[in-house]
């Protein structure tokens, strides 16, 4: 079996396309290579969503995941890679890559790095290589986000000259809330991410291009 996540997976890691509760045709395949080493393919509809391999080393204190996501408007692919040390102690009579565990490192593929943003009066816009991109207005009203599996509206609010807050929602539920912060000198942005699901957050400094 398989249990992982916020909303909760439990499946069976037998290969088979299961369904994913609370995400309409939407299927998870998990797979146990070795006592190491376990693949994880999600499709919706019966198209490729994700497809990832997640592998702990011999001495089950770092895991390695290499995710190739599959863009919802048939982009390029987008390859992600983490590496992970363990928190806690190994679970007992599980795969090694079982257990908790706290992201070290990441990177990823150039169309996984950039992001557009256009702030013009009264609204702004995103786009990103991936396929994702949305324009809204900074009034607090819900407005569609296109090329997302995970998100369907976002809303603006301006916090001052140099920050934007974005709240992103999926099926009318706050999943993510984003502030978005540009430096004095205009040269970098810093994103702080919160996941309304399972309270994750995430920073990101990105460099002007």
């Amino acid at each position: 079996m398989y249990d992982c996540c916020v909303p909760k997976v439990h499946v069976k890691a037998d290969g088979s396309d299961q369904p994913l509760t609370g995400q309409p045709s939407t299927t998870i395949a998990v797979k146990e290579i070795d006592p190491h080493t376990i693949t994880i393919v999600v499709k919706r509809e019966g198209k490729l969503v994700s497809e990832q391999m997640r592998a702990a080393s011999e001495d089950g204190r770092t895991l390695h995941a290499k995710t190739t996501l599959y863009p919802l408007e048939g982009n390029k692919p987008i390859i992600q890679e983490v590496t992970a040390e363990r928190v806690g102690n190994p679970m007992s009579g599980a795969n090694v890559a079982s257990g908790s565990w706290r992201t070290q490192k990441m990177s990823g593929s150039e169309n996984l790095l950039l992001v557009t943003f256009k702030v013009s009066g009264s609204k702004a816009s995103m786009s990103a290589s991936s396929g994702v991109s949305w324009t809204a207005k900074f009034d607090g009203k819900n407005y569609p986000v296109k090329g997302s599996y995970t998100e369907d509206s976002v809303s603006l609010k301006r916090i001052d000259d140099r920050t934007i807050e974005a709240s992103y929602k999926a099926s009318g539920t706050l999943s993510r809330v984003s502030k978005m912060t540009v430096s004095l000198d205009g040269k970098t942005m810093t994103s702080v991410s919160e996941s309304k699901l399972t309270g994750r957050i995430s920073t990101y400094v990105a460099t002007k291009q």
